[in-house]
């Protein structure tokens, strides 16, 4: 289990993936303001401190509950170029769509999104906010092993593009740890935005976006850009588990699987010890039959997430659950590259915030002279398959990964809040950590650091099909691995702490008004009081 302690205060407390990240976020809620301002500051930390991970061109997704227990969300992520129907593809001869390059961008969302939140409820501006991170890019922060890691992944795709090669391959070579990376342009642009974020939709910034795209190839015509600026707070999605009341980030997130998987495990993870072969194979058997219903029938533009959320229709996955009634389902599950925060300030208002830019840099391309890096959602969500919900059509979002949840009593009173990274293991991983919070009573050092567990081939586009696996770390006892076998899990051992993700969790005890959060400590990050 995790070595280091759940971090505790009175007061506020931030968590996230760094370290940089999290003091920026501790020293905004000391300074006074509240957990949407240092979510903010946060946010853009992290495009320097996680820049494979997150950025001014990807996407972003939050939920909020405020101290009177209301709770809404807020989520950014765009749509794919105009001209980019199944025929447009179909004529080039591609059976999916590009991971790197022009073809594979959305409209980013988070500028937009980010924008939307600090309207909704910061103190500060985001001038005043973005402030340290603007300086500390024109400074440069020592490259993260993690980031090393990142670039080496991406090293050759990276070298082809002259604004990521002048940052991460200095002098044309993979930098060092601990090399100071400065990042002039991306300065600029932080300060831009932080005055105007809507100049990233329109005007200049977004004809050098558009342009680019064009000529790699996307068809863009700019419209779906200007459209992408209009985002406004919604409703959160809800449903019961254990008592207590989970909100999630409503479509095109997935945050409907969680609540699927929370209603088919409701009652019946929770009567089983920790971590024992029942509890696994129901979550396991939970998450690929929520796995099984995305692929088959939900996309952005339809309801049909409602359906399955119906008593009914959970009645009826529960008694093929209970029976074992196999599913005949075919499915893909692949991480992602993306980072999440939580924070809590001494109000009682909680965040919790996710974004992304996909797989690793996201489509490895930039924005001329920017420093922003493009996304990569639309290769990786959109089908080119023709009548399927998700398939590639104008106008319509690719269904997403990321999800943000928080977690209260009946009566609105903040329990939890968290979320991880780890593209369609965020899903299940999510269920596993508010199982270990709700049903086991688990701190949050205990929960993030819990072993995992991740049924394997969900919802990337290039991977549909392959057969279907159970990884387990091998911290999952061996005893347990093999009574899962004889269940028919095809089991696949993992590294100790081989299942990647970056799980984030505050907790509120009411009865001694008390914070306690950790950071994953499958990276580096760190829970700070304020």
């Amino acid at each position: 289990m995790n070595p280091r302690p759940a971090t505790l205060s009175a007061d506020g407390m931030v968590s996230s993936s760094h370290p940089a990240a999290s003091t920026v976020g501790a020293r905004v809620l000391a300074e006074g303001g509240n957990a949407i301002d240092a979510t903010l500051a946060m946010a853009a930390m992290t495009w320097l401190t996680l820049p494979g991970q997150c950025g001014i061109g990807g996407d972003m997704f939050a939920v909020v509950r405020e101290p009177d227990g209301s709770v809404w969300t807020v989520g950014g992520s765009g749509f794919g170029p105009d001209g980019g129907d199944l025929g447009f593809y179909a004529d080039r001869g591609l059976r999916s769509i590009p991971m790197d390059g022009a073809l594979a961008v959305t409209v980013p969302g988070a500028p937009a999104a980010l924008a939307a939140l600090h309207t909704a409820g910061a103190t500060r501006s985001l001038t005043d906010l973005w402030a340290h991170a603007s300086r500390a890019a024109e400074r440069g922060l020592p490259c993260s092993a993690k980031t090393r890691r990142d670039i080496r992944e991406a090293e050759k795709a990276i070298a082809a593009d002259a604004g990521l090669a002048s940052v991460y391959l200095p002098g044309g070579r993979l930098p060092q740890v601990g090399e100071v990376l400065p990042q002039y342009e991306l300065a600029d642009s932080i300060r831009a935005l932080a005055r105007d974020p809507r100049s990233f939709y329109t005007g200049v910034l977004a004809e050098k976006a558009v342009d680019a795209l064009r000529a790699g190839g996307a068809p863009f015509s700019g419209d779906e850009w200007v459209a992408g600026a209009e985002v406004r707070p919604e409703a959160a999605i809800s449903g019961h588990y254990a008592g207590a009341v989970i909100h999630q980030t409503p479509l095109p997130t997935p945050g409907w699987m969680v609540l699927q998987q929370a209603a088919l495990c409701d009652q019946v993870v929770g009567f089983s010890p920790w971590l024992t072969a029942p509890a696994i194979d129901r979550m396991a058997s939970a998450a690929r039959l929520a796995f099984e219903d995305r692929l088959s029938s939900c996309g952005t533009d339809n309801d049909a997430w409602k359906a399955l959320l119906e008593p009914e229709a959970i009645d009826v996955e529960r008694g093929h659950l209970d029976r074992k009634i196999a599913s005949a389902g075919a499915f893909d599950v692949r991480e992602g590259d993306t980072t999440s925060t939580v924070a809590v300030d001494s109000e009682g208002r909680a965040v919790s915030f996710i974004h992304s830019l996909a797989f690793t840099f996201g489509s490895k391309m930039t924005v001329p002279g920017t420093g922003i890096v493009l996304n990569n959602r639309w290769a990786r969500g959109a089908y080119l398959i023709p009548g399927h919900p998700n398939a590639a059509r104008p106008r319509r979002k690719p269904l997403h990964t990321l999800n943000a949840w928080v977690v209260t009593d009946t009566s609105g009173n903040l329990l939890h809040v968290g979320n991880t990274p780890g593209g369609d293991g965020q899903v299940q991983w999510n269920m596993q950590l508010i199982s270990h919070l709700l049903d086991h009573g688990l701190d949050p050092a205990e929960a993030v650091s819990a072993p995992r567990f991740t049924v394997f081939p969900g919802s990337d586009a290039d991977v549909i099909g392959r057969p279907t696996e159970l990884r387990c770390e091998s911290r999952v006892p061996e005893g347990v691995r093999g009574e899962l076998a004889e269940l028919g899990h095809d089991i696949v051992l993992q590294e100790p702490w081989g299942a990647e993700g970056s799980a984030q969790i505050i907790s509120f005890d009411p009865t001694r008004g008390l914070l306690s959060g950790a950071a994953d400590p499958r990276q580096e990050g760190i829970a700070l009081s304020a």
